[in-house]
């Protein structure tokens, strides 16, 4: 794993996508197509614009996955994490070759994950575009998170933490408006990418990004389980590395 230092989340979000636009081209030149794996949510604004902008991407042999969804979410609901990836990223882009969505209203989430299942088998993702949450969570695997099942899209509990940040990020107007589960992409299925970029940016992240980056390994942090990448970096601002005890040790840009 590595970790790189920027002086604002701007310059994270660039940064982070100048290296997302490398892999996906280097995919495409080395098998055809590229799959990519896109979170949502605060943390990846600048990224997905930065990526958006990026030139050289032939967009119709991207093949697109994504994280997460509330159970019983409508695409139509503000917080809709599919609505956020399709106003935000699809709609802003070229036709792409496929785009395949967590339908979290669908009438069985059991079947929902059994379909993903069937779809991103077929796909190995060359590239995850993550963040982490202020629990630490990775995708909506919050602590202790199941560092062992195989199977790659599951049904997960949420947290009061990971509830609150949802709230405060502005997505629901109190913790009580927010889903308390959903259908998640797991641990190991993110970390069987072959890239994986996570952008971290603001104060409110610093103790997760502590804990995750400079702790144990462990479920009770789950993002923890990146620094067992190989192929992994980790992109902070001053304020999401503030607590870090390392920073001197830190790649600059």
């Amino acid at each position: 794993m590595k970790i790189e230092l920027h002086d604002t989340k701007q310059e994270l979000g660039r940064a982070a996508a100048e290296q997302a636009a490398r892999k996906i081209k280097q995919a495409i030149r080395r098998k055809g197509d590229a799959s990519i794996i896109v979170a949502t949510g605060a943390s990846q604004f600048e990224i997905l614009e930065s990526l958006i902008n990026s030139t050289g991407i032939d967009w119709s042999k991207l093949i697109v996955f994504h994280l997460d969804e509330y159970l019983g979410m409508t695409d139509t609901h503000p917080a809709s994490f599919r609505k956020f990836l399709k106003e935000r990223f699809v709609s802003k882009l070229p036709a792409l070759k496929a785009v395949h969505l967590v339908e979290g209203d669908a009438s069985d989430p059991h079947k929902e994950c059994k379909r993903l299942k069937r779809l991103i088998s077929l796909h190995p993702v060359d590239v995850a575009l993550v963040g982490i949450g202020e629990n630490g969570h990775l995708a909506f695997n919050d602590p202790p998170a199941d560092f062992q099942t195989e199977e790659p899209y599951i049904i997960v509990e949420l947290d009061k933490v990971c509830r609150r940040q949802q709230m405060g990020e502005g997505w629901f107007d109190s913790v009580d408006e927010v889903p308390a589960k959903a259908i998640s992409m797991s641990v190991k299925q993110v970390m069987k990418s072959r890239a994986i970029i996570c952008s971290v940016p603001d104060k409110r992240k610093a103790v997760a990004v502590r804990n995750c980056l400079e702790g144990d390994v462990s479920p009770k942090y789950p993002s923890s389980i990146l620094q067992h990448h190989e192929d992994c970096t980790v992109y902070l601002d001053r304020d999401s590395a503030s607590l870090l005890s390392g920073k001197s040790h830190l790649s600059r840009s």
